[in-house]
């Protein structure tokens, strides 16, 4: 029995350094920053857009319109995929039919109300009826505005998750985006650099595609110090990002503390 406790514990302690190592290496910052200069001022890091999206389908139905490819710009309020939406507009113009229906029962019942024809019970039902009615047709407009995918910013399409006329489910990722113009530097830096490390600090960043340095200043820390790798976020503004690219790595250099 004694044998069996200690293999299981054993196979756990394996277990649990699996995992860690699994999950450090899914993060490529993380594993990025291994190599970090050993002088103690330099971190590895990448740029990361601000704006970026994932954008689905809020309904299920076929694609009829998906007019950017990948690398294209579109600008905010583009139409970016637009569906079949036949059948939701036809049921659109059939709740506002009825809405206007219930509207004039509901004032021919006043005026009979007002010559004591007919009893304050049948105002009430032609009251209830036009607010069921006018419901109706709210949902029916939320239906026919979700056929259209509209761009909720100036970006570019990253990806096509689907093409032209496939039907896709609700909540199906149809396109990735993102806003270039926009870019922040992330790092992930020793957490014994906490010290020295404020808002508002300059550093340069070098981006292995470019090679050409980068002014930045550090935006932010992170709230939260990583327990394996012993690491801190740092987000810093890219004042000027002509000629980059969301993804981009490179090596950040502090000045050496005083």
């Amino acid at each position: 029995m004694r044998r069996l406790s200690s293999w299981v514990v054993g196979l756990a302690f394996i277990t649990c350094g699996v995992q860690a190592q699994t999950s450090a290496s899914d993060d490529p910052l993380l594993e990025s920053n291994a190599s970090a200069s050993a002088s103690g001022n330099e971190a590895r890091g990448v740029l990361r857009a601000r704006d970026q999206a994932v954008l689905a389908s809020e309904l299920a139905g076929r694609i009829v319109e998906l007019p950017f490819s990948e690398g294209e710009s579109f600008k905010k309020g583009d139409t970016l995929a637009r569906f079949d939406c036949s059948a939701y507009q036809a049921q659109l113009n059939a709740a506002q039919a009825a809405s206007r229906g219930a509207g004039e029962e509901l004032a021919h019942n006043r005026q009979l109300a007002a010559l004591k024809s007919v009893g304050r019970f049948e105002v009430s039902r032609a009251e209830a009826r036009l607010s069921e009615a006018q419901a109706q047709s709210q949902v029916y407009q939320v239906q026919v505005k979700r056929c259209s995918v509209i761009a909720p910013f100036d970006g570019q399409v990253v990806a096509r998750k689907v093409q032209r006329y496939e039907s896709v489910a609700a909540g199906a990722p149809l396109l990735d985006v993102v806003d270039n113009r926009t870019l922040e530097i992330h790092l992930l830096v020793p957490s014994r650099w906490m010290d020295r490390l404020k808002p508002g600090q300059p550093f340069t960043f070098v981006p292995d595609e470019t090679g050409k340095p980068l002014q930045a200043t550090v935006k932010r820390l992170g709230a939260r110090i990583d327990e394996g790798s012993q690491t801190l976020l740092l987000v810093a503004n890219v004042p000027d990002a002509s000629g980059l690219l969301s993804g981009m790595s490179g090596t950040a250099r502090f000045a050496e503390p005083k």
